[in-house]
């Protein structure tokens, strides 16, 4: 999963991702130019899953 596949549908994901796991907030899914390593490692440290965990979580949405 490669920053442009993510921010092509982004939005649409964000919202899946807030629904499956509610204690999201929507600055824990800003997706920020640059800055997708960093939204992933507030993700991984809230949700307590791997990176791994995450990339395929959201692929999946």
């Amino acid at each position: 999963m490669n920053t442009k596949e993510l921010k092509g549908n982004w939005e649409e994901q964000k919202g899946k991702l807030k629904q499956k796991f509610a204690i999201l907030t929507d600055n824990d899914v800003l997706l920020l130019e640059g800055k997708k390593e960093e939204m992933l490692g507030r993700l991984q440290i809230k949700l307590g899953k791997s990176k791994e965990e995450l990339q395929k979580i959201i692929a999946a949405l």
